[in-house]
């Protein structure tokens, strides 16, 4: 059982696709890209040459937009930031004296994913739905968003200015 936990560690810390295992996978960044994508290109084709094309551009447009969110999502690499903020956590001005990791880095976590998910929106424009969408994302943490709010805007703006 321990090299099944070790193995699914390093597909973590690597962050491997889980069907092909290839390193860097971002599902989110893609399915993001796609959706919009699709939609943008589909609705643009539509207006040009009628339903048929609306079908054909959504679907071109999902490639294209898809491949478009997995390269802002690599562009914030979860190992990368989850190391950054593991080294660096304690020193932020609102953490909590006798805090540990556990409890802040869910929402580091979030707000890098956040980012990519929320994509062309400022924090601000998105702090509604992150708010309503923290107690199912912050697994171990016991922060309230109020106290996670700060780490998640860290991150985001870390990856923001990357």
């Amino acid at each position: 059982m321990s090299n099944l936990n070790a193995s699914n560690e390093t597909a973590t810390q690597t962050n491997r696709d889980s069907i092909t295992g290839a390193p860097g996978s971002h599902p989110i960044g893609t399915a993001v890209g796609a959706a919009l994508g699709g939609v943008a290109a589909g609705a643009a084709a539509g207006t040009v040459v009628g339903p048929v094309g609306t079908v054909i551009g959504a679907a071109v447009g999902a490639i294209v937009g898809g491949l478009a969110g997995k390269s802002v999502a690599e562009s914030a690499d979860p190992t990368r930031e989850d190391a950054y903020w593991r080294e660096n956590f304690a020193g932020r001005p609102y953490v909590d004296h006798g805090s540990t990791y556990n409890d802040y880095g869910p929402a580091y976590g979030y707000g890098v994913s956040s980012f990519g998910k929320y994509q062309g929106r400022s924090f601000e424009e998105a702090e509604a739905d992150l708010s309503r969408d923290w107690p199912s994302a912050r697994g171990v943490s016991i922060l309230t968003w109020d106290r996670a709010r700060s780490a998640a805007r860290d991150a985001w703006d870390r990856v923001g200015s990357s």
